[in-house]
């Protein structure tokens, strides 16, 4: 199994996603097979379990997307859990030091790379092989989501086994207690996610960013992005009803 979204991005190249956090395993694959690069299964947010999340990635697979997961929390065990049902990407909440993100990165890969602990069969749909490839293919974004973090991206990014980030806009611009209807603290919150985009950059890693709408991604993707997520499954699924609804003159 090839993990094309992180093929494109280490070619230059945009892997656009989605995060499905409502904990269908058959919307998942939906979401899969309309054409995005990845989908991501939120294990933070979203309302997913062990067996839930490993036929949503068996789902994922089938329609020939790239099965990625939010862990609940940057813990060796549950980054594993994950893996072995078959994630090929992992993004972890609140990394906010280089050693946050030195358990993360020894968590993703087995040895001598990292420590991770030699699976089972739950990931059985990727065939025998699957330990002789697994190492190269996972992807590791660690998310940037408070101010300190922002400030010490540099040295957080990098962190070997760090593939790249993935930034939490939201909770960014809460940390920084800045007003995003304001000029001044919209500018202020753009000013912090470039940081990280020029620390990605400085590294080497790929940077990635959630986004809410189209014009949100078409922005990013323009400033250089390149793992990003558009929305999620249950706006989604509301935005299309409000449309067809809209369009009946309701």
């Amino acid at each position: 199994m090839r993990n094309t979204a992180k093929e494109r991005m280490l070619a230059g190249k945009p892997a656009i996603g989605v995060v499905a956090g409502l904990g269908s395993p058959v919307a998942a694959g939906l979401l899969a097979g309309a054409g995005f690069d990845f989908v991501k299964v939120d294990n933070q947010h979203g309302d997913w379990d062990d067996a839930s999340s490993l036929a949503a990635f068996r789902s994922i697979c089938l329609a020939g997307c790239v099965p990625m997961a939010r862990v609940r929390q940057n813990d060796f065990y549950a980054i594993g859990r994950l893996l072995d049902r078959g994630a090929l990407g992992i993004s972890v909440p609140m990394v906010e030091s280089a050693d946050e993100a030195g358990a993360a990165a020894r968590a993703m890969r087995y040895p001598p790379a990292g420590r991770r602990s030699s699976a089972g069969v739950l990931m059985s749909h990727y065939g025998a092989s699957y330990d002789q490839w697994i190492n190269d293919e996972v992807f590791l974004a660690v998310q940037i989501e408070a101010v300190c973090a922002a400030t010490r991206a540099e040295e957080i990014l990098a962190v070997d086994g760090v593939d790249g980030c993935w930034i939490g806009p939201n909770d960014l611009a809460r940390s920084m207690g800045v007003n995003l209807n304001s000029p001044a603290g919209a500018a202020e919150h753009e000013a912090a996610i470039m940081s990280v985009l020029q620390a990605c950059r400085t590294t080497g890693k790929i940077p990635g960013i959630h986004t809410f709408n189209l014009a949100d991604a078409c922005r990013w993707l323009e400033r250089g992005f390149l793992f990003v997520t558009v929305g999620g499954d249950g706006g989604l699924l509301e935005e299309g009803a409000r449309g067809v609804l809209h369009g009946l003159g309701r």
